[in-house]
């Protein structure tokens, strides 16, 4: 990669701001600073590693031409390029490694057209807003974040991999999910590019590595009456079990099934007094008409059904949804209270299997706390435990990844901000194959790939050919 404005402290950035007029820039250090950060400091290894990154500038572009001139301002002066919509990733999706100029997308928010099935809106059109439009005609997500309210549909495909509604539609990257990206690249003369079908799947989940995504067309289904439904259990063998029942059964709808160990719902104070003190949590969305069968399903398993209702009883109740207590607001409930939480994600080798999580639990110790989480990834339920850890050091942290991997579980590090370390693990070559066509002096996010650094040298044919390979 080229040298840029960050090996030379002497770069004029104030005369860079002023050649990305009329663009609406940000220089104050204080808003700088705010914005370089996301949710990285759920981990303590990535607060101690990026809490002193910060980029130079910011630039919020309200209109592609706006976007491509930013994009053509900062090829020409080699100036690294990390793009933010609303900075929720959990790895330092969104934090400049190398200074530069940061692109906050989301003033790049309208939702542009609601089809059969589909909706299309700029990279920087809050997940909670493009819910609610396609709500009000009938429709709904296929799936989002439980950080709606905050999180970006740009940010989401670049950063994220599943969320509420995986367990009935699958992850993002399964076929028909994502139906289209449009994407800028980062040349002399910025191409907005188009990615089909399959072929979004070589800028999804790249974290802004690969192409500057402008415009998402997702899938999605028609709206129905959920309600947010909690049921505690005697002891968490039986709670886990009761979320395969219900991620399994053929009776009831579901776009959430989270099971929560005792000791992390005490961490959930605003739902006191709506609990059985001191059980195991079951959280669900189940459509209106299917709850007879939840309720069946409950009892059949052991359980006790102490909260079921609609979206509107719950805003008259002040209470959060429910899947704010799923998902990693599992682990936010409990940062709140205590810093020296912290998380690790867990993939379960047999998620029928209730027995062998108990076991798993009893050997981690009394500093990990189950929570799982029911997905539907190629047709088939998969379970994974994003457990509460009690961060002492990385050492420990490293003993408890060999536990789980000693019962067969496998870990996606949560403590890393290389885009090949964590639910990824190996390279994709397709990605690079692309920052190399899209990015070709390696300026978008550079420093989160570590397989970049060794292919950066070659042409777009050979490193996607290792792909092959």
């Amino acid at each position: 990669m080229t040298d840029t404005p960050t090996d030379h402290p002497s770069f004029d950035w104030a005369n860079f701001a002023a050649s990305l007029s009329p663009v609406e820039v940000i220089e104050e250090p204080v808003l700088i600073k705010k914005r370089s950060r996301d949710f990285f400091w759920y981990s303590p290894v990535l607060n101690a590693q990026l809490k002193k990154c910060f980029g130079d500038l910011v630039a919020v572009p309200h209109t592609k031409d706006e976007m491509r001139h930013c994009l053509q301002r900062a090829y020409e002066a080699d100036v690294p390029v990390t793009l933010r919509g609303g900075g929720t990733g959990n790895y330092g999706q969104a934090v400049p490694l190398q200074g530069g100029l940061i692109l906050e997308t989301t003033k790049m928010n309208r939702i542009l057209e609601i089809g059969d099935g589909y909706v299309r809106a700029e990279a920087g059109a809050l997940m909670a807003d493009v819910n609610a439009a396609l709500i009000a005609q009938g429709w709904e997500m296929a799936m989002f974040p439980s950080t709606q309210d905050i999180a970006t549909i740009g940010g989401f495909v670049a950063g994220g991999s599943a969320g509420i509604g995986s367990i009935a539609n699958g992850a993002l990257r399964e076929k028909g999910n994502i139906m289209q990206l449009k994407a800028f690249s980062l040349e002399a003369e910025p191409q907005e590019h188009v990615f089909d079908a399959e072929d979004a799947l070589q800028l999804h989940h790249a974290w802004g590595l690969n192409g500057v995504i402008t415009e998402v067309t997702l899938r999605t289904v028609p709206h129905r009456h959920w309600i947010g439904c909690m049921a505690t259990f005697d002891s968490y063998e039986a709670c886990y079990a009761a979320g395969y029942a219900l991620a399994t059964s053929t009776q009831i709808g579901r776009k959430l099934a989270s099971t929560v160990e005792a000791r992390i719902v005490a961490y959930f104070p605003r739902l006191k007094d709506h609990l059985r003190e001191g059980k195991h949590l079951l959280v669900s969305l189940v459509p209106a008409e299917d709850m007879e069968a939840l309720r069946a399903l409950i009892k059949a398993q052991g359980g006790h059904l102490d909260l079921a209702m609609s979206d509107a009883e719950r805003q008259a109740a002040k209470l959060p949804h429910v899947f704010e207590f799923a998902y990693n607001h599992t682990t936010l409930q409990v940062l709140k209270a205590d810093r020296s939480a912290t998380y690790q994600q867990i993939g379960v080798p047999d998620p029928a299997d209730a027995r062998a999580v108990a076991a798993v639990g009893a050997a981690l110790g009394n500093d990990v706390w189950q929570h799982h989480e029911f997905a539907r990834v190629d047709g088939k339920i998969v379970a994974f435990d994003l457990p509460i850890i009690w961060f002492t050091d990385e050492a420990r942290l490293r003993e408890i990844d060999k536990t789980y991997e000693a019962h067969g579980h496998s870990v996606a590090d949560a403590h890393t901000y290389f885009v090949e370390g964590g639910g990824l693990k190996n390279a994709d070559y397709r990605h690079l194959a692309w920052k190399k066509r899209m990015d070709p002096k390696g300026l978008l996010n550079p420093g989160k790939s570590r397989a970049w650094e060794e292919v950066k040298h070659l042409p777009a044919e050979e490193i996607e050919a290792k792909a092959k390979g």
